[in-house]
């Protein structure tokens, strides 16, 4: 299973799971990770720890 916002993967027996009001589940690995998600409404590829960041850095050419 992978964490909804940083996409590393969460041990088994760890982790907390949101359910959404439309029924939609969303993992978290971090309390960090489902503050920057649902509290402050961080995009992924913003926070330079994440996974989608890297891969977003990379296609960009890294030109930062």
């Amino acid at each position: 299973m992978k964490c909804g916002f940083c996409g590393y993967d969460i041990p088994p027996g760890t982790g907390k799971i949101f359910v959404r009001k439309t029924g939609k589940t969303v993992n978290f690995c971090t309390n960090r990770c489902e503050k920057n998600m649902l509290k402050l409404n961080r995009l992924p590829r913003k926070a330079k720890w994440t996974v989608a960041a890297r891969t977003w850095k990379e296609k960009r050419g890294s030109k930062k």
